[in-house]
C-alpha cells in the first residue's frame, strides 16, 4: 500500500468515525427531544436560550448554597409506605381556597416569560387551564394582565411585590394594570420601600375585600398569624373570565414578613433562593411554620420541587399544595405551551405513582407518618 492509499484509508476511517459520532448525537437529541423528567427540560432550556437569559432564570443568590439545598433537602426525606391498601383508584384533586384543582401543583409567579418564549405568560396561562390548575401571575410579567386574562379561563392569582408606591397605585379603581406591570422594572430601584412592615399589610387589607396570602415566611415567629376575619371574601380570588377588569378582581400575594396579621394563607418560600443565601431550604422550614399555624389557614410552599415524590413529601409535612417556578419556565423555553403542560403532567404522573406505592388513594390520606426526615433518621440511630 502506497502513501496515497494509506492517506485515503485514514480519511475514510475518519469519515466513518464522524458519521458514528453524528449518529450518537442525533440519538441523544431524539431522546432529549421528548424529556422524561424535569431535569431534562432544564437542559433543553439551557440549549435553547441565550446564556444571559438562562442564567437569569437558573441563578440564585451569591454562592447559590440555598439554591442547591432547596433541591437536595428533598433527597434526605424518605418514605414510610403502607402495604395492602386499595389503590385501584387514585384521586389527586384538592381544593385551595374553595378552588378545586386537578392536583396540589400550582404555577408559581416567575418573571418575564417572554424571554423564554414569544408567547410568554399567555402560553403559561393556557397550559394551566388545560391542566386545571392555578397560575400565579408575576408582578414582573412580560405580558399584560389583560392579555393573560383573555387567554384562557384558568384560575389566576396575582403577585403584588413589596413596592409601597405600586401597592397604593394598585388600590385605585382606575389603575391601568398593564402599565403598572410594564413600568415596574424601570423604577424598581427607586420605588422599593425598605420601611414596609406588617402595619402596611393592615392598610392593604383595609382597601380590598380580597384574601391576602403572604409569601416568604420561613419561621414559626412569622408563622403565628391571625386567621382571616369572617367578612374576608374569597369569591374574588381569581381573574374574571372576561376581558373587563376591575380593581377588586385580583388576589394579592405580598412578599413581606408579617407578625400576627389576618391573612387567608401563607406561602413558605425563600423566593427561589434568589434573595438571602444560606436561608433554609423551604422543605426544611415547612414543618416549623405548620406547627405554628395549627391549621388555621392554608399553607403552600415553593422551592426545589422537581419530582412528584417532592410534592408528596411537602404534603406529608403539612403543605396543602406546592408551587413550581423554574421548571415551568424551562418547559416554556424548550417547547412552549406544550412544554409547560408536560412539566405539570409529569409531576402529576409521578405524584400519582408515589401515592399508589405509599398506599394513599387520595390527597387526604397523605399524613406525617408517611415520611421520615433526616432528623428522625439520625435520632433513630442514637
Amino acid at each position: 500500500m502506497n502513501y496515497s492509499d494509506l492517506c485515503m484509508q485514514y480519511v475514510a476511517s475518519g469519515i466513518d468515525l464522524l458519521e458514528k459520532l453524528i449518529n450518537v448525537h442525533v440519538c441523544r437529541f431524539q431522546m432529549a427531544a421528548e424529556p422524561v423528567n424535569l431535569n431534562e427540560f432544564q437542559e433543553l432550556a439551557r440549549l435553547a436560550l441565550p446564556k444571559m437569559y438562562y442564567d437569569f432564570y437558573a441563578g440564585g443568590a451569591e454562592d447559590e448554597h440555598t439554591l442547591k439545598e432547596n433541591v437536595e433537602a428533598f433527597h434526605r426525606i424518605t418514605f414510610r409506605s403502607r402495604i395492602l391498601v386499595d389503590v385501584s383508584r387514585i384521586d389527586l384533586s384538592t381544593t385551595i381556597l374553595d378552588y378545586k384543582i386537578s392536583a396540589p401543583i400550582i404555577i408559581a409567579p416567575t418573571a418575564l416569560h417572554k424571554l423564554a418564549n414569544p408567547e410568554g405568560e399567555v402560553a403559561t396561562a393556557r397550559a394551566a387551564a388545560s391542566c386545571n390548575t392555578i397560575m400565579v401571575l408575576s408582578f414582573t410579567s412580560s405580558s399584560s394582565i389583560e392579555e393573560v386574562a383573555a387567554s384562557s379561563n384558568a384560575v389566576r392569582f396575582y403577585q403584588l411585590y413589596n413596592d409601597y408606591t405600586a401597592v397604593e397605585e394598585f388600590g385605585r379603581p382606575l389603575i391601568n394594570q398593564s402599565q403598572l406591570c410594564s413600568n415596574f422594572e424601570a423604577d424598581a430601584n427607586e420605588t422599593m420601600d425598605a420601611s414596609l412592615s406588617w402595619k402596611d399589610l393592615e392598610w392593604l387589607r383595609s382597601i380590598t375585600n380580597l384574601p391576602i396570602l403572604i409569601k416568604g415566611i420561613l419561621t414559626r415567629e412569622d408563622g403565628k398569624i391571625k386567621a382571616p376575619s369572617d367578612d374576608m371574601s374569597i369569591a374574588l380570588f381569581c381573574f374574571p373570565c372576561s376581558l373587563r377588569l376591575k380593581e377588586d378582581s385580583f388576589p394579592f400575594i405580598h412578599s413581606i414578613k408579617a407578625v400576627e396579621v389576618g391573612v387567608a394563607g401563607i406561602i413558605v418560600s425563600n423566593h427561589g433562593a434568589r434573595q438571602l443565601d444560606y436561608s433554609p431550604a423551604t422543605i426544611s422550614a415547612l414543618e416549623e411554620v405548620v406547627h405554628a399555624v395549627k391549621g388555621r389557614v392554608p399553607i403552600l410552599m415553593d422551592g426545589g420541587v422537581r419530582r412528584g415524590t417532592d410534592v408528596f413529601k411537602a404534603l406529608a409535612l403539612g403543605a396543602q399544595a406546592v408551587l413550581i417556578g423554574r421548571p415551568v419556565v424551562y418547559g416554556l423555553a424548550a417547547k412552549g405551551e406544550y412544554g409547560v403542560r408536560r412539566v405539570i403532567e409529569m409531576l402529576k404522573d409521578e405524584f400519582e405513582l408515589t401515592m399508589a406505592l405509599t398506599g394513599c388513594p387520595s390527597v387526604k390520606h397523605i399524613t406525617r407518618k408517611h415520611v421520615r426526615t433526616e432528623q428522625e433518621r439520625i435520632h433513630s440511630m442514637l
